[in-house]
């Protein structure tokens, strides 16, 4: 099915009043919702500043790209909500597809902080398809987008009972700096929340967070794997493809390449890798198993 309709690229006409909707119509997966022009600016737009949106574009006219939101609805799940599914019926919205300037469908894009990134117009293989999702939870990562979608149709913390604590107002300056992508003021921000309160493990859950994503902001998987190929001896270089494959979910890889280099290393030098491990160890989540089992083996190397 191809279909042309004259408009620029320009999502801002899409961010119109519109009553924000009791809940988003959910079907086909726990991180996928079918939105309209009248939810788009709530449930993706607004969205995507806290986490990555992919939206769908689909017709019942076009039997395959209702086929394919079946496909994209399992691996979106599979993410756990690094991104959520909005599928867009261009029939029924065709504002939408005005504004990407779609000519056929299936077509897939993402948003990011608000920002559409076309990815791919037609079917494609699954494993394909995570090649497109993997690289763009990576690009949001790089740009301090790092959040996850709440399951659709899961019961609020007021529903169940629970209050959502409020927002630390000790994160208030490390925040707004970070969502500025200012990552050199976040830092400094919480490394003196870290002073303050030495025993904060939140804090330091955080700082560990944003210091990972200040390094892999603008970095070049590409690049930066050919530089540590080429001098294995590369202590920096080797660091930053640990970086760069925590981003892109190689856990296991990127401690396996540190521990390499910790053992190939001392002094100084050995230090830095160390340190970097362990602030790793708090990136992903120190209850891991990845995590754990590369603290065992970091310890044997260094002792």
């Amino acid at each position: 099915m191809n279909f042309s309709r004259p408009g620029a690229i320009d999502l801002s006409a899409l961010k119109q009043p519109a009553a924000r909707p009791a809940q988003a119509a959910a079907t086909g997966g726990s991180y996928v919702v079918d939105i309209t022009e009248a939810t788009f600016q709530t449930v993706a737009l607004e969205a995507s500043m806290q986490h990555v949106v992919v939206l769908s574009l689909w017709s019942s006219r076009a039997p395959q790209s209702s086929t394919f939101n079946d496909t994209l609805a399992t691996i979106v799940d599979s993410y756990d909500g690094q991104i959520l599914l909005a599928r867009v019926d261009v029939d029924t919205s065709p504002q939408i597809a005005q504004a990407l300037q779609v000519q056929g469908v299936p077509y897939v894009a993402g948003l990011v902080k608000g920002q559409p990134v076309p990815l791919f117009q037609g079917t494609v293989e699954e494993a394909e398809v995570r090649r497109y999702f993997d690289e763009l939870v990576n690009v949001a990562a790089a740009n301090g987008l790092a959040g996850r979608a709440q399951p659709v149709g899961a019961a609020s913390p007021e529903a169940r009972g629970e209050v959502e604590p409020p927002e630390d107002p000790r994160f208030a300056a490390a925040e707004e700096a970070f969502m500025a992508s200012d990552f050199e003021t976040a830092v400094a921000e919480y490394e003196k929340l870290r002073v303050q309160y030495p025993a904060d493990v939140e804090i330091a859950e955080r700082l560990a967070r944003v210091k990972w994503l200040s390094r892999i902001a603008g970095a070049d998987l590409q690049a930066a794997r050919k530089a540590a190929a080429d001098d294995p001896d590369d202590a920096p270089a080797q660091l930053l493809v640990a970086d760069l494959d925590i981003s892109g979910g190689n856990v296991e890889d990127a401690f396996l390449r540190l521990l390499d280099v910790v053992r190939r290393t001392s002094g100084d030098e050995r230090d830095q890798v160390r340190e970097r491990m362990l602030e790793l160890f708090t990136v992903v989540g120190i209850a891991d198993p990845a995590v754990m089992s590369a603290r065992r083996a970091l310890a044997t190397a260094l002792f």
